[in-house]
């Protein structure tokens, strides 16, 4: 019987801890009774700001610690931290209240964001000048001064109008300004000929933030493609004439550097014209060749009388 008592009173003794354990863990998770209002805060450099912070229930003091404007009041429920012109970087302002009842102290830190647009974007070829050459591989580079805070950055690409690649900065945590790039690597065909590259800075600093976000654009770089002469289609062509009539060849073609061109027949003697055009003096084969520094063309025209009757 004394050893049933003894195993009772222990159990109880248990009971009483995880109980006390029970109260403590309640006490100590109690929310803080502070309210930031507006509880995130986006402002551009330089610019003023004002934050209220309230308390739920009766205070003994309300305050904000801050490197700069802080205040506290007595008694009363509300509290205003306010900058005329926010130009501290590393500003953390945080809302503390010394109450009458537990928890008798909480506090409250300030979810702000201090933002600056670069001071400049800029886009250039890397290690390479001049035309670039159709089939080979570049690397254009686009540089960012002075932006922040760079994790909300979005760098986006452009050809023309449309959006080739975009780069995001959100695994960088710097909040003063900072200098950024990116690169992007193209290998350019002859339809890029011409073709204006742009690169644009974008600060996406969510809903709190100005909208649309602010956004900074670069010089377009337009990019000059050497490619070689079009292959010709069909490169045999038939041509049937009339007694009496004009026999024009054309052998136009495309290529960056234009093309010289040059023609060969048992009917053409020295036609150093250079011309893509040729008025066949009579029937028989001509060969046209479109050529440049990067490669040759050619086509071939039988001319012959066209088919009596037909």
């Amino acid at each position: 019987m004394a050893d049933f008592n003894k195993i009772s009173e222990t159990m109880k003794n248990t009971l009483k801890c995880i109980f006390v354990l029970f109260v403590l863990q309640t006490a100590s998770g109690d929310r803080c009774s502070l309210e930031i209002s507006p509880s995130r805060v986006v402002v551009a450099f330089g610019q003023p700001v004002t934050v209220s912070c309230v308390a739920s229930r009766p205070v003994r003091v309300l305050g904000w610690e801050s490197a700069i404007g802080p205040s506290h009041t007595q008694r009363d429920v509300a509290v205003q931290w306010s900058v005329d012109s926010l130009i501290d970087w590393i500003e953390e302002p945080i809302c503390y209240g010394v109450f009458f009842s537990a928890p008798r102290q909480c506090e409250e830190k300030l979810n702000l964001v201090l933002y600056k647009t670069p001071d400049s974007i800029s886009i250039s070829m890397v290690n390479h000048t001049g035309p670039m050459v159709e089939g080979k591989e570049y690397q254009l580079l686009c540089e960012v001064q002075n932006i922040a805070p760079v994790q909300y950055l979005t760098l986006r690409w452009y050809r023309g109008q449309t959006e080739v690649y975009n780069h995001t900065f959100s695994e960088l945590s710097p909040a003063t300004p900072v200098q950024v790039s990116s690169t992007l690597l193209i290998n350019p065909g002859r339809v890029e000929d011409g073709a204006p590259y742009r690169c644009e800075a974008a600060l996406e600093l969510g809903p709190e933030g100005p909208q649309p976000p602010p956004r900074v654009k670069s010089e377009p770089l337009s990019i000059v493609v050497h490619y070689p002469p079009d292959p010709f289609n069909p490169e045999r062509e038939v041509v049937e004439f009339v007694d009496g009539e004009d026999v024009l060849l054309n052998c136009s073609s495309g290529g960056n550097p234009p093309p010289s061109y040059s023609w060969s027949s048992p009917n053409v003697q020295d036609n150093d014209e250079n011309q893509p055009l040729l008025r066949a003096p009579s029937s028989g084969t001509y060969t046209c060749t479109a050529s440049n520094v990067l490669g040759k063309s050619s086509k071939k025209f039988m001319v012959k009388p066209k088919s009596k009757g037909v």
